[in-house]
C-alpha cells in the first residue's frame, strides 16, 4: 500500500478566490454572508447566501469556453488551476498521463443552464434552446473539463453524494493512489446553485435559515441555529503517492491516512438520531490512519448550522471517541464564514483541515453565542487559536445518509 500526500490547494470560495486570501479570512473570522445579487430574491422567503464574489473566469478559460461552460465547471477549472499549478504536475514530464486521474464532483451540476434553458424554452420554444445545453448541465463535465485540460488520461470518477461529494471525491481518491491505481489526482467538488429555482427549493424543503441576518444565520453548533446558508464555489486538492512527490522535490502540504465511507440508510434529508453511520465513517478513517486521541487533534466537522446536524454530529464525534476524549478535541465549522457550499463544501474544508495542520492554527466558529446542551464540545468560538496540531479530521454527512471521514496527518512531526 502507498502512502498519499497532498501536493496543491486550490479555491473559489465566498471569502476569496484562492487559498491564501481565504486563509487568512477564514482566521481572521470573516465571512462573506450577504444579500443576494445574482437575481431579484424580493419575492423569496430567504435573501442571503454567501455568493463568490469578483470571479473573473477569463482569468482561467478562454473567453470561447466561457459560454459553453456552466458556472460551476468555471469555479472548478479555476481552483483545478491554482492547484495543479502550485503542485507542478503542470511541467511536461512532471507526470505520465495514464497515471494522472480527476476526481472532481458536483451534488447539482449545472443547475444555473437548467433554469436559464427552461425560461428559454417557455418564453421562445425549443429551437432556441442552447446545443450546449447537456454537456453544460450534466455534473459530470467538470471532470471531464479538467481531465482534458491537464491531459489527465487515468482514472475518472466524478462523485455525486450531495453534501459529502467532494469529501468522499477526495476519500476515493485517495484509495486509488494508496492501491497504486494513480500517481496523481486532482480531487475535489464544485457548485453553483445560488438561483431563485434552487433557493425556493432548499427553502420549502427546511433546509435554510430564514433568519436572514448574514452575522447570525449560518451559526453552526450555537441554539439559535435554524437552518444553513448556501454557499457557491470550488475546492480542489491534489492527492500524489508520496515516493512520487518526494522524486520531484514537490512541496508536500500533508498526509492523508485514512477515510471512513458509510450510509445511515435512514432517511432522505434527516441524519439518523443516533449517530450511528457517522460515528462509524469516523472511527472507520481514525482506525485506518491510527489517529491518536489527544489534544493534538482537530476536527473540521460538517457544521451545518441546522438544528438536526449539529446535535448529532456532536453525537456521531462522542460515539467515535469515548465522551472524556471528544471534550479534549478542538472543533471549528468552516460552514459558519462560507454558508454550507454543498457539492464543494467537503474540499474546501480538506483544504482548511490542511492548512491548518500546516500554520498551527484553527479557524473559529464565528457568530457562537449561546450554547446548546446537545453540543457541548470545544467549538472553537469566534476567535482563533493557535495549537500544535498533527492529526485531524474533516467530515461530511450528506442527504440521502451519506457520510464519508477523511483523516489527515502533518509530514515530520
Amino acid at each position: 500500500m502507498k502512502r498519499v500526500v497532498i501536493t496543491g490547494l486550490g479555491c473559489i470560495s465566498p471569502v476569496g478566490n484562492d487559498v491564501e486570501t481565504v486563509w487568512q479570512n477564514l482566521i481572521a473570522g470573516k465571512h462573506g454572508i450577504g444579500t443576494i445579487t445574482k437575481f431579484d430574491c424580493s419575492n423569496l422567503k430567504v435573501n442571503i447566501a454567501a455568493e463568490v464574489k469578483d470571479f473573473e473566469p477569463e482569468r482561467y478559460i478562454n473567453k470561447s469556453e466561457i459560454r459553453r461552460t456552466d458556472v460551476y465547471a468555471q469555479y472548478a477549472l479555476a481552483a483545478a488551476k491554482q492547484a495543479v499549478e502550485e503542485s507542478g504536475l503542470d511541467v511536461e514530464g512532471a507526470i505520465e498521463p495514464s497515471r494522472f486521474g480527476v476526481y472532481v464532483g458536483s451534488g447539482i451540476g449545472g443547475i444555473s443552464t437548467f433554469v436559464t434553458e427552461c425560461n428559454k424554452l417557455a418564453e421562445k420554444g425549443p429551437a432556441r434552446i442552447s446545443p450546449f445545453f447537456i454537456p453544460m448541465m450534466i455534473g459530470n463535465m467538470a471532470s471531464g473539463l479538467i481531465a482534458i485540460k491537464y491531459k489527465a488520461e487515468g482514472v475518472n470518477l466524478p462523485i455525486v453524494t450531495a453534501c459529502a461529494t467532494s469529501t468522499h471525491a477526495i476519500g476515493e481518491a485517495f484509495r486509488s493512489i494508496k492501491c497504486g491505481q494513480a500517481d496523481a489526482i486532482i480531487a475535489g467538488g464544485a457548485e453553483a446553485s445560488i438561483n431563485a429555482l434552487s433557493m425556493a427549493g432548499f427553502t420549502n424543503c427546511m433546509a435554510l435559515s430564514t433568519r436572514n441576518d448574514p452575522d447570525s444565520s449560518s451559526i453552526p453548533f450555537d441554539a439559535r441555529r435554524d437552518g444553513f446558508v448556501m454557499g457557491e464555489g470550488a475546492g480542489i486538492v491534489v492527492l500524489e503517492e508520496y515516493e512520487h512527490a518526494k522524486a520531484r522535490g514537490a512541496h508536500i502540504y500533508c498526509e492523508i491516512a485514512g477515510y471512513g465511507n458509510t450510509c445511515d440508510a435512514f432517511h432522505v434529508t434527516a441524519p439518523h438520531p443516533e449517530a450511528a453511520g457517522s460515528s462509524r465513517a469516523i472511527r472507520l478513517a481514525m482506525e485506518e490512519a491510527v489517529l491518536q486521541t489527544d489534544e493534538q487533534l482537530y476536527i473540521n466537522p460538517h457544521g451545518t448550522s441546522t438544528p438536526l446536524n449539529d446535535k448529532v454530529e456532536t453525537l456521531a464525534i462522542k460515539i467515535a471517541f469515548g465522551e472524556e476524549d471528544a471534550r479534549k478535541v478542538a472543533i471549528s465549522a468552516t460552514k459558519s464564514m462560507v454558508g454550507h457550499m454543498l457539492g464543494a463544501a467537503g474540499a474546501i474544508e480538506a483544504i482548511v483541515t490542511a492548512k491548518t495542520l500546516q500554520t498551527g492554527i484553527i479557524h473559529p466558529t464565528v457568530g457562537y453565542q449561546e450554547p446548546d446542551p446537545e453540543c457541548d464540545l470545544d467549538y472553537v468560538p469566534n476567535v482563533a487559536r493557535e495549537q500544535n496540531v498533527t492529526q485531524a479530521l474533516s467530515l461530511s454527512l450528506g442527504f440521502g445518509g451519506h457520510n464519508a471521514a477523511i483523516a489527515f496527518k502533518a509530514m515530520d512531526k
